[in-house]
Parts: C-alpha cells; structure tokens; sequence
C-alpha cells in the first residue's frame, strides 16, 4: 500500500485558514491532521472545538485528529461530532487505554494510539490488536519546527516488526521534523503514514511539496 501524507494544519497560516483547508483539499493530501494541545500534557494550547468544526465544514479530506491532553476520554464524542475520522490518544495520557480505544471504534472513528520518544515501543504489546494506527513522535510533543530525534528510524522498524509479527492490520505514522529527506528512510523502516506541518506550509508551494513527499520512495 502506498504511504499517505497529512499535513499538519498546526504550521498552517490561521489568519487565512479556509483558504488552507481549501488548499489542502486541491492538494494531493490523503488526510489533514489536527493537533489538539490543553497545556496541561504538553506545554502548549493550540485550538479547540469552535475551529476544529470549522475546518470539518470545508474540509473534504478525513481529519486525523491527534489528542495531546489529559483526560480524553471526557470528550471523545464530542470529536466525533466535531468531524473526526480518526482520533488518535496517547499512551501516557489515557489511563484506561483499552476502555478509550474501544469507545473511539464504537463511537464510527478510527482508533490511534501515539507514543512519546521516551515510551519503549514494546509497551504497545497488548494494545496493538484493538487499534487502527499507531503514531511514533519522531520530536516531543507540544511544539512545532523541531529537530526530528535520529532513533525515530529504530522505533518504527521495532514496531514495524511487532505489527508484522502477530499479523495486526496496522498503520505507522510519525509526526515531528519529517521532510524530504528523512522520508524515504522512515517508509523504509515501515511508516504508513507522514505528517509534516513546517515543511509543507513554509514551502513556497505547499501543494507541491505535498506531492513531492507523496512520490517518496524508500
């Protein structure tokens, strides 16, 4: 299966964010991701439901909506309802990881679990058989424009062989510093899916370099 990009609307120009969506949807992203931030699990705030709503109203493409708060389970219908196709939790920050992936499939959305650079990949064990997709934090979370961390490429072709080895339907995707460069190797070591934010929308053109990120080959 070809690998798929969404881009991360987190690096996009807010002061003209409709014309982003709208961009995006021209483009040839499979997906636009979202990154939801409390400043409690990461040191940042970044939007809430009134945007989020906003941009499912224009957007065509699935949102990949990934969870970086504490507490998610309080709100996992209200994603739903806010346009989610795909909602992705973290591992330190989901209490009852099994209760909340669970409730994300019941509630129609595809379940992801993220890991945090410092989370042994083996800790996605006993979780893998009951998720969709699993995100490797290629930086810590919380900003964008971060150096991606060089053990990422270990990380996912640990996981990699976890999925294969049990023989999971599951996707890999990495969020933080993937460019054109660093692409190629991580689709190598097994990566379904790419998110990039700076590289997209501080390109000259972000359409083009979405394309280009999709005809990456390992």
């Amino acid at each position: 299966m070809p690998h798929l990009v969404s881009p991360s609307l987190l690096a996009a120009d807010f002061g003209n964010l409709r014309s982003e969506v709208e961009m995006l949807n021209r483009s040839s992203a499979d997906w636009i991701h979202l990154d939801i931030m409390d400043g409690v699990f990461v040191p940042n705030i970044s939007f809430g439901f009134p945007v989020l709503k906003y941009i499912s109203r224009y957007s065509t493409k699935p949102l990949d909506v990934h969870l970086m708060i504490s507490n998610p389970d309080k709100f996992l219908s209200m994603f739903r309802d806010a346009g989610a196709s795909i909602l992705t939790v973290h591992f330190e920050g989901a209490i009852h990881l099994h209760r909340t992936v669970t409730e994300i499939r019941r509630l129609g959305m595809k379940a992801g679990v993220a890991i945090n650079p410092h989370t042994p990949v083996s800790s996605l064990t006993d979780i893998l058989p009951f998720v969709d997709m699993v995100l490797i934090m290629t930086v810590n979370p919380g900003y964008g424009g971060q150096s991606f961390i060089e053990t990422s490429y270990r990380r996912v072709a640990e996981l990699k062989g976890l999925i294969n080895d049990n023989g999971y339907d599951v996707l890999i995707q990495v969020d933080g510093g993937v460019d054109q460069h660093n692409a190629p190797r991580l689709i190598a070591a097994g990566v379904s899916v790419i998110v990039a934010g700076t590289t997209v929308f501080e390109s000259d053109d972000p359409a083009g370099t979405i394309e280009q990120l999709k005809s990456v080959h390992q």
